[in-house]
């Protein structure tokens, strides 16, 4: 299967009408083509720096335009990011991400966060952050320091984004992903769904992304956590089949890039994760927390992952005690509880 960058909405959309059969043997056939079908990449998510950010992201519970229950925090130091990163690995994570809460990153952060990419890195762990808009120069130097990934999401189509954020523009975004790429970094972009647009909408989001001259190697695909005081916390609802259409669409479309289901997971059934899974999802977080707001316990996927047959992916830069970190875990699933990653 071919990859393509020249997607039209009308083609996109008739993917997103096919009857749900069809779609998702479509979506398992492109799957199995690039990926074994049984192993899902695990990473984990840490804030190293928490609330009071300046964008208006209207689904956020960091932004500092809304009252939530978030707490502003000063930047982690090194060591505790280190000491959470270990933690991660012990509990089979392959790829630790680090995520700051703000627009962009001052040239005085950079050397803090430079320093933790390095030290991480050295654990045996693939890097990824996500810190805001990146000049050029900055996405070289975060290159330098040996980070893998840098995540910077969509959202979602450039037509619905004036609605749900005013302080930065779609162009922005896309030009932080252009300087990632050109400074040799891998890109994890995706974006959220059920923040009220129309299937259009998510036809747009992944038109954006499936039409990168370079596929992100990393798909996100969030579902919205309502958050009591962000103004979407009433929105109605996406319906749970829509949003499985989504990753299958977004699977079909980014052939080989890992499709991650990543938000919204605590609420999920099992089923609902298991149709994700067959319809092309193969990538998660470890951890009971996403920044913020809840996620499924390790341990709870372990046992998911057991009764579906799916095993962990491994980092091929990962030395033996990584492996064996995560094939303990797996073992020890139904022995005793695991000593799950929480993110604080």
């Amino acid at each position: 299967m071919s990859l393509r960058n020249d997607w039209t909405i009308a083609e996109i959309e008739s993917l997103f009408n096919l009857p749900f059969n069809d779609l998702l043997f479509r979506a398992q056939t492109a799957h199995r083509a690039n990926f074994n079908p049984n192993e899902v990449q695990v990473s984990t998510l840490l804030s190293i720096k928490t609330g009071a950010c300046p964008e208006d992201c209207k689904y956020c519970p960091q932004s500092g335009h809304y009252h939530t229950d978030v707490e502003r925090e000063r930047l982690l130091e090194v060591e505790k990011v280190v000491a959470e990163a270990r933690r991660a690995k012990e509990v089979g994570a392959t790829r630790f991400c680090m995520g700051a809460a703000w627009k962009n990153p001052k040239e005085k952060d950079m050397p803090y966060v430079m320093t933790m990419v390095k030290e991480v890195k050295a654990l045996g762990l693939e890097t990824c952050m996500t810190l805001g808009m990146l000049t050029a120069d900055q996405a070289l130097s975060l290159k330098t320091a040996g980070l893998d990934y840098y995540n910077h999401n969509l959202d979602t189509s450039p037509e619905f984004y004036g609605q749900i954020i005013t302080t930065r523009t779609y162009q922005d975004r896309l030009n932080t992903l252009s300087h990632v790429r050109d400074a040799g970094m891998k890109i994890c972009s995706g974006g959220i769904v059920g923040l009220g647009e129309d299937k259009r909408d998510r036809a747009g989001l992944l038109q954006q992304l499936a039409n990168l001259e370079v596929h992100p190697e990393s798909v996100p695909i969030n579902m919205l956590v309502k958050v009591k005081g962000t103004p979407l916390e009433n929105v109605d609802d996406l319906d749970p089949i829509e949003f499985v259409r989504t990753i299958a669409v977004a699977r079909i479309l980014m052939p080989q890039s890992h499709v991650r289901l990543s938000a919204g997971r605590e609420k999920m059934s099992e089923e609902m994760q298991a149709l994700c899974f067959f319809a092309g999802a193969n990538s998660i977080f470890y951890g009971d927390k996403l920044l913020t707001t809840k996620n499924p316990e390790a341990n709870t996927d372990l046992q998911l992952f057991a009764k579906l047959g799916i095993n962990t992916e491994q980092y091929h830069g990962a030395d033996d005690e990584t492996t064996e970190a995560v094939l303990s875990a797996q073992i020890a699933m139904e022995n005793a509880p695991v000593n799950y990653y929480e993110v604080r």
